[in-house]
C-alpha cells in the first residue's frame, strides 16, 4: 500500500535543469528564425509576399489620399473597331495602327493642356510602309515623321524603352525624354515591384546620325562590340568598321569631322551606359520638376534621393538591385483617375482640325496622361498578375509609381534589426507564456497573440506603407516556438510529471500533488518547519490476527487437512485478515488525503501522516484534527454497517444450524486510536540516498513527533488525544471546535518525557451514536470486538 520512494520521483523531476532547458529551447528556435529571416530564403520572401497582396488589397478599403492630375487614355477593343470602321475621323486603320494615329493622339493632349504624356506602347523601330499624312498645304508627311514632329511640338512626350526594342533615332530626339517599361515580375508571375531605373547604351551622337541616314542602313541595335573596333552591320552592304584606340575612343574625322569646330575634342567614347528611369518616375518628374540627371543614388544602403525646385526632395526605399515595391493604391476604377478612350480623344482632334471649335471639351489641363492598352487578346495585350487580381492592367503601375512620388507616399521595408528585436520580442513572449500556462489556454493565447500582431501589421502598413514582416514572426517566433516547447513540454517534462503525479495521487490529495508539481523550489532535503502530525492505530489488529489463525488451525483439525490445502486454508484466513486491516486503514487514508496531508508511512496497523510540509499550510493543526474526527466517524459508521450485517448473519446462521450448515462468522469490529501533537520538526528525505532513489522517504522526525505517537499510544480505543500545542492551535483558527475539547485532569507519564505531559480529548460521535450502547462495545453496536 506505500511505497518508501514516491517523493523521489518528485525531486528527480525538481532537480532536473528543467528550467534551463526550455530557454535553451526557446532560444534556439528564436535564434534560427532570425537566422533564416537575415538570410532572407525565397521561400520565405515568396510568403512574405503574399502577405503584402493581402495589405495591398485591404488598403484600398480606406481610399487614401492621391494625386488628383493623374490619367488614363485606353486602347481597347472599341478603339480598335472605332478606328477601323468609324467614319467620324476620315481615316480607318487595322490593328497595327500608324503612328500617325498616336501623333494626331499627341497633338489633341497637348491642345487640351496636358502637362506630360507618357506612352506604354513600343515604338521599336520606324514604319515607312505606313500611309503617309494629307497636311493642309496638300504635302504628304510620312507617318513617323508626323508622329515624331508632334512630339517635338508638345514636348511632353515621354516614351516607353525597352532593352530590346529602343525608339529610333527620329523618336528619341523628339521625346521631351525616355522613361523604361521592362517589367519585373516576381518567380510566381505578379508584378509587385519596379525596378527604377535600367542602364541603356547611349550611343555618340555621330552613331547616331549613321544611324538616322538610310542610305546608311545602319541598325544600332545589332552592332558588334569586337577589340579594337566596332563593327555596324549594314544592311545589303559592307559592314562598317569604327577603329578604337587603346582607352576605347573612335575618331571623329572618320566620321567626316576633319574640320572640328575649335575646342571640341576629336576622340571620344563611342557610346555610354545611362540612366533611364521608370517611366513612372519619369512621368512624376515633371510634376515636381525633379532633376533626374542629378540623382543620388545608393543601393547599398538601399535609397535613391530626387531633388527638385524649392529644396524638395524624395527618397525611394530600394533594395540592391534598385527595385522597389509599387504602393497599388490607385486601380484603374478609382475615382480620382482621369480615364479616356483614345477614339475620344481621336474625335476632339478631328473635330479640331475642322475648326469646329464649339462642340470641343477639355479633359486633360494640367494632367499627367498614360496612354496604354486595356485590350484583351491581340498583340496590344497587356494584362497580368498584380496584388489587386490576376488579370489586372498593367500599365496601371505607371501611375501608381508617379502617385508615391507625387504624394511622397512608399512602401517601406522595416530594417533587419527592427525586424531581429521584433523577432525575439514576440519569441520570448510566446516562450513564457507556453511554459507558464496550460497547454490549451497557452494554445489560445498564442494564436490571439498572433491574430493581433498581424492585425497590427496590416494597420500599421494601411495607415503609413510600412511593411512589417509577418511570416517570419507569426510562423517562426510564435508557432515555431511555441511547438517547440509544447513538444518539449508533451513529450519530456509532461511524461515525467504524468508518472510522478500517478503515483503520489495514491499517497497525497490531488492538490497536494499539483502544488507539489508547480512549485519551483522545495526544501526536500532537510527543514525546520511547523507541522501537526497525526498517529491512528486500528486497535485489535493482534488479537485479530491471533484469532484468524487459531480458527484456520481449529478448522484444518477438525477437517483432517494437510499439505496443500491446509496451506491454503491458512492463505485464505490471511487475506481474509488483511482485507479487513486494509478497509478500515484505507478509509484513515482516504481521509487523510481528502484533507490534504502527507501520508508519510504505515507502520503495521497504524497509520502515520502529517501536515505543513512539503507544502505550508497555515491551519495545519485544524486540518489535521479535522481528518482525525473523520476519520473516527467513517470507522464508527463502518462498523454499525457491519454489526447490522452482524446481525442479519446471527439470524440467518440460527438456520443454517438447525440445516446442519456451518454458521457464516461474524464480521470482526475493530477501533481506531488518534494522537495528534503540533510543533517543529525535521522535514526531509531520509533513506540510503540510491541511484534510483526507491530507498529515500519524505518524512519528519523530532521529538515532537515521538510525542504525538506516545499520545496515540495513550489514546485507547475509539478516542482522540490532542497536544496543548495543537489545542492552541485549535482555539486560534476554530474557537468553536476548541471550545468542545475536554482538557483532562490528569497528566500524562509518556516514555521519553521527563514532565508529565498535558493533553485534551477531542470529541468526535456523531448525534445517533450511543456510547456504550449495544453489545457492549464502545457506541459501535453488535459485533465481535478486537
Amino acid at each position: 500500500m506505500y511505497r518508501p520512494g514516491f517523493f523521489v520521483l518528485l525531486v528527480q523531476v525538481k532537480l532536473k535543469p528543467f528550467r534551463l532547458i526550455p530557454v535553451l529551447v526557446a532560444l534556439g528556435a528564436i535564434g534560427l528564425v532570425c537566422l533564416v529571416q537575415w538570410l532572407r530564403p525565397d521561400f520565405l520572401e515568396s510568403i512574405e509576399d503574399h502577405t503584402y497582396d493581402m495589405r495591398a488589397h485591404e488598403a484600398l478599403k480606406f481610399h487614401p489620399a492621391v494625386a488628383g492630375n493623374l490619367g488614363f487614355v485606353c486602347i481597347d477593343e472599341g478603339s480598335i473597331d472605332f478606328v477601323r470602321t468609324n467614319q467620324t475621323l476620315g481615316y480607318g486603320f487595322g490593328l497595327y495602327w500608324p503612328r500617325q494615329v498616336y501623333g494626331r493622339l499627341v497633338s489633341e493632349l497637348a491642345a487640351q493642356g496636358a502637362k506630360a504624356v507618357a506612352f506604354d506602347v513600343i515604338f521599336g523601330e520606324l514604319r515607312p510602309d505606313h500611309p503617309g499624312v494629307l497636311m493642309a498645304d496638300d504635302s504628304v508627311v510620312k507617318s513617323d515623321d508626323f508622329f515624331a514632329r508632334q512630339m517635338g511640338r508638345a514636348g511632353n512626350v515621354l516614351l516607353g524603352i525597352t532593352t530590346d526594342k529602343p525608339p529610333p533615332a527620329l523618336f528619341r530626339t523628339n521625346a521631351l525624354a525616355l522613361g523604361d517599361i521592362v517589367t519585373v515580375t516576381e518567380k510566381d508571375g505578379k508584378l509587385r515591384r519596379a525596378k527604377a531605373f535600367g542602364l541603356y547604351r547611349q550611343w555618340h551622337r555621330a552613331f547616331l546620325q549613321v544611324e538616322a541616314d538610310p542610305a546608311y542602313g545602319v541598325d544600332l541595335s545589332q552592332a558588334r562590340i569586337e577589340p579594337g573596333r566596332i563593327v555596324l552591320p549594314r544592311s545589303g552592304g559592307e559592314d562598317i568598321n569604327v577603329p578604337l584606340d587603346g582607352e576605347g575612343n573612335f575618331d571623329l574625322a572618320d566620321f567626316g569631322g576633319e574640320k572640328l569646330p575649335p575646342g571640341t575634342a576629336r576622340h571620344a567614347k563611342p557610346f555610354s551606359d545611362a540612366r533611364i528611369w521608370h517611366l513612372g518616375i519619369v512621368l512624376a518628374a515633371q510634376e515636381l520638376k525633379l532633376d533626374l540627371a542629378k540623382a543620388e543614388v545608393d543601393l547599398r544602403h538601399g535609397r535613391i534621393t530626387l531633388r527638385g525646385r524649392g529644396g524638395l526632395k524624395r527618397v525611394i526605399p530600394t533594395d540592391g538591385e534598385g527595385c522597389f515595391y509599387i504602393d497599388w493604391c490607385v486601380p484603374p476604377e478609382h475615382r480620382a483617375l482621369t480615364k479616356q478612350p483614345i477614339q475620344e480623344l481621336l474625335v476632339q482632334e478631328r473635330l479640331r482640325e475642322d475648326g469646329r471649335t464649339n462642340e470641343l471639351k477639355n479633359w486633360w489641363r494640367g494632367k499627367l496622361a498614360v496612354v496604354g492598352s486595356r485590350a484583351v487578346g491581340h498583340d496590344l495585350s497587356d494584362r497580368g498578375a498584380t496584388p489587386l487580381g490576376e488579370d489586372t492592367w498593367l500599365v496601371s503601375q505607371y501611375w501608381n509609381v508617379a502617385n508615391s512620388l507625387i504624394t511622397g507616399r512608399f512602401v517601406r521595408r522595416a530594417p533587419l534589426a527592427l525586424d531581429l528585436v521584433v523577432l525575439v520580442a514576440l519569441g520570448a513572449v510566446t516562450a513564457v507564456v507556453t511554459w507558464e500556462l496550460r497547454a490549451l489556454l497557452a494554445f489560445g493565447l498564442v494564436v490571439l497573440m498572433a491574430a493581433a500582431y498581424t492585425a497590427l501589421a496590416v494597420g500599421v502598413y494601411v495607415q503609413t506603407r510600412y511593411w512589417l514582416p509577418i511570416v517570419a514572426p507569426v510562423g517562426g517566433a510564435i508557432f515555431t516556438n511555441h511547438v517547440c516547447l509544447l513538444v518539449w513540454r508533451v513529450v519530456f517534462e509532461q511524461a515525467e510529471r504524468r508518472r510522478v503525479k500517478s503515483i503520489f495521487s495514491k499517497m497525497v490529495s490531488p492538490k497536494i500533488v499539483n502544488e507539489l508539481l508547480a512549485a519551483e523550489t522545495l526544501s526536500l532535503g532537510g527543514a525546520r518547519r511547523e507541522i501537526t502530525v497525526f498517529f491512528a492505530d486500528v486497535r485489535g489488529f493482534t488479537e485479530l490476527t491471533d484469532t484468524s489463525q487459531e480458527r484456520a488451525a481449529s478448522f484444518v483439525k477438525q477437517h483432517n487437512l494437510t499439505g496443500a490445502q491446509a496451506e491454503s486454508c491458512f492463505a485464505q484466513q490471511a487475506r481474509e485478515t488483511l482485507n479487513t486491516v486494509n478497509l478500515y486503514l484505507g478509509l484513515v487514508a482516504d481521509i487523510i488525503k481528502a484533507q490534504d496531508g502527507t501520508l508519510d508511512k504505515f507502520i503495521g496497523d497504524c497509520v502515520m501522516a502529517f501536515w505543513g510540509a512539503p507544502t505550508p499550510n497555515s491551519q495545519h493543526a485544524l486540518a489535521c484534527v479535522r481528518a482525525a474526527i473523520q476519520a473516527q466517524r467513517a470507522i464508527w459508521d463502518l462498523n454499525r454497517q457491519r454489526a447490522e450485517e452482524n446481525a442479519r448473519r446471527e439470524v440467518e446462521n440460527q438456520s443454517r444450524l438447525a440445516g446442519g450448515l456451518p454458521a457464516q462468522p461474524l464480521l470482526p469490529v475493530l477501533l481506531l486510536g488518534s494522537g495528534i501533537n503540533t510543533g517543529l520538526a525535521i522535514a526531509g528525505l531520509m533513506g540510503s540516498g540510491s541511484a534510483q532513489g526507491e530507498s529515500l522517504n519524505y518524512t519528519v522526525f523530532g521529538r515532537e513527533v515521538n510525542l504525538a505517537s506516545r499520545l496515540e499510544g495513550a489514546s485507547g480505543r475509539g478516542r482522540i488525544f490532542i497536544s496543548e500545542t495543537t489545542f492552541e492551535h485549535l482555539r486560534r483558527d476554530d474557537p468553536g471546535l476548541a471550545a468542545t475539547c475536554i482538557e483532562s485532569l490528569e497528566r500524562l507519564k509518556l516514555k521519553g518525557f521527563s514532565s508529565p505531559v498535558r493533553f485534551y480529548e477531542v470529541p468526535w460521535r456523531p448525534p445517533d451514536a450511543v456510547e456504550g450502547g449495544g453489545s457492549g462495545v464502545e457506541g459501535y453496536g453488535g459485533g465481535q470486538e478486537y
